[in-house]
């Protein structure tokens, strides 16, 4: 079942349950999703987006959700960051498993592999790839150090 189905699936069981706070976390998805739809559509694109469009949606969300908990926490405002967790909660149902720090390592290690990565120059042509396979599955902020560390 791709995202989309998975996502309207949830949306409509989270009606029926009358879960408030899941529906409106949803409802988010959903809006970016179609935001990023219409975005598409305007180069072009009437098919819309991709799975791997919707899996960079997911993480850049999580991703917010986590800064802004850390950030509600730092100002004292422990009610506002639970609200961002239980998001992130929702949100990471459907991402996949995030891969550890020794899986996030040989996959940069067999990136630079395959594209026969000799020099920082080809740095670039290595995050491609990972950014291909592994959206969604690891955080690019913390690979890029690791590659950057792998070819120098």
């Amino acid at each position: 079942m791709d995202l989309r189905t998975r996502i309207s699936a949830a949306l409509k069981q989270a009606m029926k349950d009358k879960a408030a706070e899941r529906l409106s976390t949803l409802r988010l998805i959903n809006a970016a999703i179609k935001d990023k739809d219409i975005a598409a559509r305007a180069e072009g694109n009437d098919e819309g987006v991709g799975n791997d469009d919707v899996l960079a949606i997911l993480g850049k969300m999580a991703k917010q959700r986590t800064e802004s908990a850390r950030a509600y926490e730092e100002g004292g405002r422990l009610d506002l960051a639970e609200r961002e967790r239980g998001e992130m909660t929702v949100i990471e149902e459907f991402l996949p498993k995030q891969l550890s720090e020794e899986e996030s390592a040989a996959a940069v290690d067999a990136a630079v592999a395959e594209i026969g990565a000799e020099s920082i120059r080809d740095m670039g042509k290595v995050m491609g790839v990972l950014k291909g396979r592994y959206t969604g599955q690891m955080d690019f902020g913390k690979v890029g150090p690791m590659v950057k560390e792998r070819l120098s």
